[in-house]
């Protein structure tokens, strides 16, 4: 047995200890009892860190609830002699803590011993230690405290003088020595930086008498603390040299600092002097005072004599700045900048000024004075990011009203135009198009006019809203406008993934029948000549298309002048580099829209690829979005580079959510949606070469076994629709292969995805095991989610486990077989529900839906039901809405589908070829 410390105590606990380094510089530590079993962290962890007051004697670690995880640092100090539990001793459970242990046995002596910094080689950009666990918690040590390798070089010296190991507090003998920074005396300029010596259990401060400041510190200490003035010479000595500072370490310090000095000392040496556990004593105002910038209004008038403001209008600009309710002309505002200035007294406060910002705020006027901005630059110029907060008439008086604010003051037209580029209100008014077979909710009314007026002002568009809120309805009416109204002759190319083609072909032609639309996809399709020679005789509107098709027929497609060129599911671009993205973003169009029901502002790269596509060269090249946002907003988290970004974006971008209060009063409680996907050319072989046979075998059978095979047939052909695998009995392969094998399963995937980066939940309810076990496979595979299955097999105990780790949104997505999850489950967590396959009996359909669409639910219900294009689905989904207005009772089984006479049975079956082109 190896034991770290060899105690011997009658009173000594031993804690068996594995410690393993999980990555250079970082330990895993677990306990174990006599009986090997793992003790939980919360038993032991507040014994081992019992004098260690750094990490709140254990409440701020790393804690798991078997394993501790701690720095080098943190292993060193816990187990030396300052703060080790006197009676404690530790076992080691395996060979590598045993090596653990005499690496530590080596190592702690030197730990908290200055002579700890002899054994440290200097080089160029640090220091290294032949220990490298030495070499690891020194690194640590000083990142504590803000400082790198680098920094610590200089303070070597410090170091071992006397300054390590790091403290917390100095102070001798119960004497505390402090460095007072005081402001300038009234009409003085300098500031004065001076040692101080405070007494144990007093607040009085002491300082030499102003005769006796060139005198030794031996000569000044009052009597009681003469003993102290080696050990304070001592003291000083470190200060000045750890700071660098320009004073005879034999005296007391007493220099006077000008306002550059004051700012480099508050910069670098204030933290440096803290850090090594140093008192500074700073002005009460100074510890207070945040970074006071003046209030700035501009007055911007364009120079046009026109009514209405225009994008390329010329404005002039008057500057006028105050501070702390005092006005300051341009002038004076110049000459402070010129100063340099900074700390200034106005009245009786004392601000410190941001040097940049002044000298920001100057390059800005020059700029606008000399570079006759316009409207275009107003709204799109780059402005620092404190310049654009607006300013209200109420918060004049404010106790915040020296806070950074740029103000414009705009002429009436200039503001309007300005708000409804911004805020998307007061749009003209546009009648919808008489061609439109529907009724927009007022929230999509606005949606297409906001599509419109960007048209018109020749800007690109991104319409976001959240899925279910009728992205695709606003533009078939926006395209509809372009037909009817603008009278455009130029076709439209709406491109989507090869999943949606199919809901895109269904819904134009449900909402605008009358549009003449044609369909570039497939081994069929028109390519070169042919095309153009098509759409110059037929003159379709649109043109559908998919992203792998354009991307194989990128030649063809940029040769051509759209009228509008619209990206559904626009995110698919994202990846820049690639040939797909690359030959989309070169199609030529007057306007470019781009459709995502993803929240764009949160993927960066993807972000810039969508504008790229809009609105080409507005957000720069990619390398110089990187550089001015993605890395500071994905490495650093940077909140101001987000708020930039999101003012940058904003007049493009149209985003509305279900959760919006405005929007809810506009929407059902319950939204039902089809979702049409067609059969990939393997599921279509086999579903023809299923029916032949079957129709064979139909017409040998008695009344009583043809019912029997109908159900046997509409089973398989159901399976098939969902995927080829599922009628086949084949193994899975992996997860890409079976995406391809079926629109359907690509399509539930892709929305499930996109459901779960919008932070919501759903069920998906197939009444298949094998594709709630496919289902399972791709999610597992593609984006590493353990999705459960609820299935009739699952006890009961194991069920109700998983719905309430549901509910309290411990797992996203909920697959559940129809008739085991169809009733009696209580899942309003969720707010989509997936129908992967469909049920004859509607009835059934509506009691799964109703799982999550039930008395608890507060948020809209979104309903997805899949149909497979041309199919039995299909048509059995047609013949269900037509029988729904007969008796109930007729449609509230598969019975009535199995007393169709010869003819409707094989209508009823054959495989619509016309709804595959």
């Amino acid at each position: 047995m190896s034991f770290l410390f060899n105690t011997k105590s009658p009173f000594l606990k031993v804690f068996r200890f594995k410690i393993s380094q999980v990555r250079p510089g970082y330990y895993s530590v677990t306990a174990y009892n006599e009986a090997d079993l793992i003790l939980p962290t919360a038993n032991w962890v507040q014994t081992l860190y019992f004098n260690y007051e750094s990490q709140f004697y254990g409440i701020g670690t790393s804690l798991k609830e078997r394993d501790l995880l701690l720095t080098a640092a943190e292993l060193l100090d816990i187990f030396s002699p300052e703060y080790k539990h006197p009676f404690i001793d530790v076992e080691a459970a395996d060979m590598e803590t045993t090596t653990v242990f005499q690496s530590l046995r080596d190592t702690l002596p030197l730990w908290s011993s200055t002579s700890l910094w002899e054994q440290a080689e200097v080089t160029e950009d640090g220091f290294i230690f032949s220990n490298e666990l030495i070499q690891n918690a020194v690194e640590q040590k000083l990142a504590a405290t803000g400082m790198t390798k680098a920094d610590a070089v200089s303070l070597i010296p410090f170091f071992q003088n006397g300054g390590w190991p790091i403290q917390s507090t100095r102070s001798l003998d119960g004497v505390k020595i402090s460095l007072r920074l005081s402001e300038p005396e009234e009409n003085a300029e300098n500031w004065l930086l001076e040692t101080i010596l405070t007494g144990a259990g007093s607040a009085k401060h002491w300082t030499p008498a102003v005769r006796k400041l060139t005198s030794p510190i031996s000569l000044t200490l009052p009597k009681k603390w003469l003993h102290l003035a080696p050990q304070i010479e001592e003291m000083q000595q470190q200060i000045i040299e750890l700071i660098q500072l320009n004073a005879p370490d034999s005296n007391f310090i007493h220099l006077e600092l000008s306002d550059i000095e004051v700012r480099d000392f508050l910069r670098k040496d204030l933290a440096k002097l803290q850090a090594m556990g140093f008192d500074v004593i700073l002005p009460a105002w100074l510890k207070e005072l945040k970074q006071s910038k003046m209030r700035v209004r501009v007055n911007a008038n364009n120079q046009s004599s026109r009514s209405v403001a225009g994008l390329d209008d010329i404005l002039t600009f008057k500057w006028q700045f105050s501070m702390n309710g005092e006005d300051i002309s341009a002038e004076q505002f110049r000459k402070l900048v010129e100063e340099k200035r900074e700390f200034v007294r106005i009245g009786t406060e004392w601000f410190r000024m941001d040097a940049e910002w002044l000298n920001e705020m100057r390059m800005l006027m020059e700029q606008a004075d000399e570079e006759n901005w316009t409207v275009r630059d107003l709204l799109f110029r780059e402005l620092p990011e404190t310049l654009s907060a607006p300013l209200e008439e109420d918060d004049l008086d404010d106790a915040e009203r020296d806070d950074p604010i740029f103000a414009f003051e705009m002429q009436q037209s200039l503001q309007q135009y300005i708000g409804q580029l911004q805020n998307k209100k007061g749009l003209p008014v546009i009648p919808v198009p008489t061609m439109l077979h529907a009724d927009l909710r007022p929230y999509q009314k606005e949606g297409f006019e906001w599509l419109a007026f960007m048209r018109d002002q020749q800007f690109g568009a991104c319409l976001a809203d959240d899925m279910g809120l009728g992205k695709t309805i606003q533009l078939i009416t926006y395209l509809l406008y372009t037909i009817d109204t603008l009278q455009e002759d130029k076709p439209s190319i709406i491109i989507c993934p090869t999943s949606v083609l199919g809901n895109w072909q269904k819904e134009i032609a449900r909402f605008a029948p009358d549009v003449k639309v044609h369909t570039h996809y497939g081994n069929r399709r028109l390519k070169g000549d042919e095309l153009t020679s098509y759409l110059a005789d037929e003159k379709p509107h649109i043109i559908l298309s998919t992203y792998g098709t354009a991307t194989q027929d990128a030649e063809d497609l940029q040769a051509i002048d759209w009228s509008t060129v619209v990206l559904d599911e626009a995110q698919n671009i994202k990846n820049m580099q690639t040939m797909q993205s690359r030959a989309i973003r070169k199609l030529q169009g007057i306007h470019h829209i781009a459709l995502t029901g993803t929240p764009v502002e949160n993927r960066l790269s993807e972000l810039w690829a969508i504008f790229d596509f809009i609105h080409k060269g507005y957000l720069g090249s990619f390398g110089k979005f990187s550089d001015q946002f993605i890395l500071p907003i994905e490495r650093d988290e940077s909140d101001s580079h987000k708020r930039v970004l999101r003012m940058k974006i904003r007049p493009f971008l149209l985003r509305r959510t279900k959760r919006d209060p405005e929007l809810m009063l506009n929407l059902p409680e319950k939204q039902e949606t089809q979702e049409f996907c067609a059969l990939t050319s393997e599921q279509a072989a086999l579903y023809e070469g299923y029916i032949q046979d079957t129709l064979a075998q139909l017409e040998q059978m008695t009344g009583f076994e043809k019912k029997g095979r109908i159900l046997k047939m509409l089973n398989k052909l159901k399976q098939l629709c969902n995927h080829p695998s599922l009628y086949l009995k084949e193994p899975f392969e992996d997860a890409n292969t079976m995406l391809n094998r079926s629109v359907k399963l690509k399509r539930i995937i892709e929305l499930t995805a996109e459901i779960v980066d919008n932070g919501e939940q759903c069920l998906i309810f197939t009444q298949y095991i094998g594709m709630g076990n496919l289902l399972q496979h791709c999610f597992a595979e593609l984006y590493d989610l353990d999705v459960p299955f609820l299935t009739g097999s699952m006890p009961k105990q194991q069920r109700d486990r998983l719905v309430e780790a549901f509910q309290a949104g411990e797992f996203p997505i909920f697959i559940l077989s129809l008739k085991a999850g169809g009733t009696g489950l209580n899942l309003t967590a969720a707010n989509h529900v997936l129908h992967a396959d469909r049920w004859w009996n509607p009835a059934v359909e509506n009691q799964a839906t109703d799982r999550a669409y039930r008395i608890g639910q507060t948020s809209f219900v979104q309903v997805h039901k899949f149909v497979t294009i041309g199919t039995i689905e299909e048509k059995i989904d047609k013949m269900i809405a037509l029988k729904s207005a007969l008796s109930e009772e007729l449609i509230q089984s598969s019975k009535w589908l199995t007393e169709l006479d010869d003819g409707e049975l094989v209508d009823l079956m054959m495989l619509d070829t016309a709804s595959l082109k």
